[in-house]
């Protein structure tokens, strides 16, 4: 019965071509949920599904396929087992672990039909990207803030690519304003996270990543000064156990270290100088206050039951350390305590100890929910939100099924305005992207053999044409230049480069020609006495960089005389440049990366109707396109 309605849906050849498929789903959380769902019902054949994560308490508001019997254990394998349930034909493959790890190579992306990115940070995206990328593969990138979602259809030459457009990096705050002139909660969030738990319970954390630890003057003197206070408070580890403990972390955080503060008077000049608390006063406030307190997380506590929860969350923090000391074996290191945003007594102790610092400094206290939402960095994930980004994706990738590349979108859910589903037309890939612009080669080797030398002679040199002035990075690292040689007589394994390392070749003497990125293979078979340590698997054509037109050369953009019916004009679009230079084998310049900002999306209409289709169902369309010639119709299943 399934089969016939994805048939009547579908139709046969679509149905078949899902049926026959192989995909890769990374990531098994808020999207990844729903997304395998939706492809083990659409029909799609074999899925493997990836994630490195276990399942949290957190997760279970929005991750359906866990329940809680399911917590701290893996989020791949529990959402093969369940999503199995759901169609038992399916063929579902599992793994628990990190896509970035070398077993998940070129040549295994090369076995996927469409791979499909569920993930939750910006490095496991970009590995994703690159691999798909350098297996041409195509991939449906999706991700949701909020209410806000978004789906890119990504394939390489035709689309642009993850890194085309510049990506926010995570916020930091300079350790001077942590440690001295707090201004907003989330500074007293991260002093209490990233400097106090663990300077009492853990390693300290000076190199957090929430912490700019940029050499400038009020930050040389204040890593300086939190130097001097990180040896103080180790000196206050020794008397974590005992009844006076709190009393005594108490007196130098929350008094001695702010009457420091007080004494720079040139800091207080344009703001409140900060006061420190009081600890008889605070201990009367507490002393009949109950013990539930820490579970009202969704009330702003007082002073008092600030200082309560820090006394209480100390202790036990304190007992659970001693434990984990007393049962620890000589040859292991010694334990410690860290943030996690679900463990109940660091939460608590991060809580309190922020709203204290931010009383002290004049700055809003906040709730416990709200301070596991900030100090967890978390964005406050919508299930709904993810249903529709998950549902997207499917319908995006039956496009690409159909060879219908030119058809996909880029869509965007947004709560503001008065649509919520909005698309654009996917951007050319940009030029002078580092990531997709390269040429890709393959280069097989003798592991045992093959030096540098004899990749630069056999293969830049005497295959691809290149002359003297090239270099060589690999990573971030250069590993050869004209003028530095070293290790031209080492071999590739030795400098590290392994099967399908990537390293890529800079032509400095001819700036208009694109980079050339190598993709290591090593032979399963020692060479032949005929055959070189190096030898290109197959010839390439490395072409010119796209011309970019000069502002003389660029279009008018007119405004018309009356406004477009969203009342906002709409200029004319400006010519794509030419792509149809010359090739040649060999050369390019050495490129930085990319500042193009991303382009605005001009809003189009999305309009609903009713129609029958060829033989007389009733289907609902979803014209993203009400305005274009070209269509492009979405098509959801009746």
């Amino acid at each position: 019965m399934r089969d016939s309605s994805l048939k009547r849906s579908l139709g046969v050849d679509l149905t078949r071509s899902l049926k026959e498929s192989r995909v890769l789903l990374v990531g098994a959380g808020g999207i990844g949920c729903e997304l395998l769902k939706n492809l083990v019902l659409t029909g799609f054949g074999e899925i493997h599904i990836i994630d490195l994560d276990t399942i949290d308490l957190s997760n279970l508001n929005r991750q359906f396929l866990f329940r809680h019997e399911h917590i701290k254990k893996s989020k791949a394998l529990v959402a093969k087992e369940v999503a199995q349930k759901f169609r038992s034909d399916a063929k579902l493959e599992a793994y628990h672990a990190n896509i970035m790890d070398a077993q998940f190579n070129v040549s295994w992306f090369e076995s996927f039909n469409v791979v499909f990115n569920a993930l939750d940070n910006i490095a496991a995206r970009r590995h994703v990207n690159k691999m798909c990328l350098t297996a041409n593969v195509p991939l449906i990138e999706s991700g949701t803030t909020g209410f806000n979602g978004q789906v890119q259809v990504i394939q390489k030459s035709e689309t642009e690519c993850y890194d085309c457009t510049p990506k926010q990096t995570p916020k930091s705050f300079p350790v001077c304003t942590i440690r001295s002139s707090p201004s907003q909660p989330i500074h007293c969030i991260v002093w209490a996270k990233s400097f106090l738990l663990p300077e009492l319970f853990g390693d300290s954390e000076d190199e957090a990543p929430e912490l700019d630890n940029t050499e400038d003057a009020d930050n040389a003197n204040e890593i300086a000064d939190l130097s001097k206070e990180s040896l103080e408070l180790k000196e206050l580890r020794q008397s974590i156990g005992t009844e006076e403990a709190h009393e005594k972390i108490f007196d130098k955080v929350f008094r001695r270290d702010i009457i420091r503060l007080q004494d720079m008077k040139e800091m207080w000049k344009e703001r409140e100088a900060p006061e420190p608390l009081d600890f008889a006063r605070l201990q009367e406030e507490s002393a009949s206050l109950p013990s539930t307190i820490s579970t009202q997380d969704q009330k702003v506590w007082t002073l008092g039951e600030n200082f309560s929860v820090f006394r209480d969350s100390l202790n036990r923090l304190s007992h659970r350390l001693k434990q984990l000391q007393e049962n620890n074996l000589p040859d292991q290191d010694s334990p410690i305590l860290t943030f996690d945003k679900d463990d109940v007594d660091t939460l608590d102790f991060v809580t309190a100890t922020a709203n204290l610092r931010a009383a002290i400094f004049h700055v809003e206290l906040k709730s416990k929910f709200d301070v596991k939402q900030m100090a967890g960095n978390i964005i406050p994930a919508i299930a709904t939100t993810n249903a529709m980004t998950a549902g997207l994706c499917v319908l995006q990738s039956l496009k690409v099924f159909q060879n219908n590349l030119m058809q996909t979108k880029m869509v965007f859910l947004e709560r503001s305005g008065a649509r919520a589903i909005n698309s654009d037309s996917l951007n050319p890939p940009n030029p002078d992207c580092p990531v997709c612009s390269p040429v890709v080669a393959r280069v097989e080797i003798d592991p045992e053999v093959a030096t540098l030398e004899h990749l630069i002679q056999d293969v830049l040199r005497m295959e691809l044409g290149y002359g003297k002035e090239i270099s060589i990075g690999f990573g971030s690292e250069s590993i050869y230049d004209p003028e530095f040689t070293d290790d031209l007589t080492k071999r590739l394994f030795d400098l590290g480069i392994k099967n399908e390392s990537f390293i890529t070749v800079y032509d400095e003497n001819e700036p208009e020609r694109i980079n050339l990125e190598l993709v290591i293979i090593a032979r399963n078979e020692p060479s032949s006495k005929d055959s070189k340590p190096a030898t290109l698997q197959k010839m390439v054509e490395i072409p010119l960089k796209p011309k970019k037109p000069s502002t003389d050369d660029a279009p008018k953009l007119e405004q018309p005389e009356q406004p477009s019916t969203d009342g906002a004009p709409k200029p004319e679009q400006p010519e794509q440049p030419s792509t149809d230079d010359a090739t040649v084998t060999g050369k390019r310049k050495r490129e930085g990366s990319s500042d193009v900002e991303p382009s605005s999306h001009d809003a189009k209409r999305l309009a609903s109707a009713s129609v029958p289709d060829s033989k007389g169902i009733e289907a609902i369309i979803l014209d993203d396109d009400a305005n274009d010639d070209e269509g492009g119709a979405i098509m959801i299943d009746d």
